[in-house]
């Protein structure tokens, strides 16, 4: 009896003491670096900024502060992929924290909590890579972040294409609106890249295969992508334990390949608000340093 009340005890200590940790490790940001050789030969490397799953809400001051000082960073291009809200008053907060990026050319695609308010969740039904997936009701601002993005003199690549010339480097680009609720349109992007572009650029948010498979196969040199969290809730020695798609959970975060494109996928700086934990997997945004093929 003495015996089972200890290792009760102990057991629950040691659950507390773990969440104690994650509830820490979700706010702990931190910035990877990461290289990638896919411009055309002879190409001046440019310095891309991705940010993603900001899930803001107004009382992060500590994730716009951190976000803010990236700008000291000096990026030459920015790539927000989606998810950039948790609340219906987030906006001004999403701008404010964008706002020292101002300037610099960029791109956005939305993730769904652009659209509808995050809602609580079995954490259970990430297992099931075939759950029916509902979600929420309540709508958020959609239009006046719209409005916060191109004002700060970014293009909306949801469904569309588009080209930019990077430090002398010309960018053929494309992206698709949210797969994770069926946004995605690809059909209307779809085609080869323009070879004689300096790189090809595909970005989406949640990385399904069914938007990878097709960019790979159209020539793009490198995905961009977040929604994953890196798998939010890790376990050391053995990494994400989900995905919240139907990509291998090797590549939860990180860089890797699809076909012959790089694959790139942030674990994100941030979480649904009813679940706001990271185990073995903090926030993060990333510096990828593009490099010509080659080098």
């Amino acid at each position: 009896m003495h015996i089972a009340v200890k290792t009760g005890a102990a057991g629950f200590g040691v659950g507390a003491a773990v969440l104690a940790y994650s509830l820490w490790e979700a706010h702990q940001f931190r910035l990877r670096q990461v290289e990638v050789s896919v411009l055309r030969p002879g190409s001046r490397p440019v310095r891309v900024l991705q940010l993603s799953d900001l899930h803001m809400t107004p009382k992060q001051a500590d994730k716009m502060a951190w976000v803010r000082d990236l700008a000291a960073q000096g990026p030459d291009f920015v790539i927000l992929t989606g998810d950039l809200l948790a609340h219906q008053d987030a906006v001004p907060y999403v701008a404010k924290a964008l706002e020292p990026l101002q300037g610099i050319p960029g791109v956005f695609v939305f993730g769904s909590n652009d659209y509808y308010s995050p809602k609580v969740i079995n954490p259970f039904k990430y297992f099931r890579t075939n759950r029916n997936l509902r979600m929420s009701t309540a709508r958020l601002p959609t239009d006046d972040l719209t409005a916060e993005l191109l004002n700060a003199g970014w293009t909306d690549l949801n469904n569309t294409k588009s080209q930019t010339v990077v430090q002398g480097n010309r960018f053929d680009m494309r992206g698709v609106n949210d797969p994770h609720i069926r946004f995605d349109r690809y059909e209307e992007v779809a085609g080869p890249f323009d070879a004689d572009a300096a790189l090809r650029l595909a970005v989406t948010h949640a990385p399904y295969r069914r938007v990878l498979d097709p960019m790979a196969a159209d020539g793009a040199d490198l995905i961009v992508a977040g929604h994953t969290h890196g798998g939010q809730v890790c376990v050391p020695g053995v990494g994400a334990l989900v995905t919240n798609c139907d990509l291998d959970r090797s590549q939860a975060k990180g860089l890797s390949s699809h076909g012959e494109a790089a694959l790139y996928v942030s674990a994100g700086l941030g979480t649904n608000p009813y679940t706001p934990v990271r185990l073995a997997c903090p926030p993060e945004a990333t510096i990828l340093h593009l490099l010509p093929r080659g080098t």
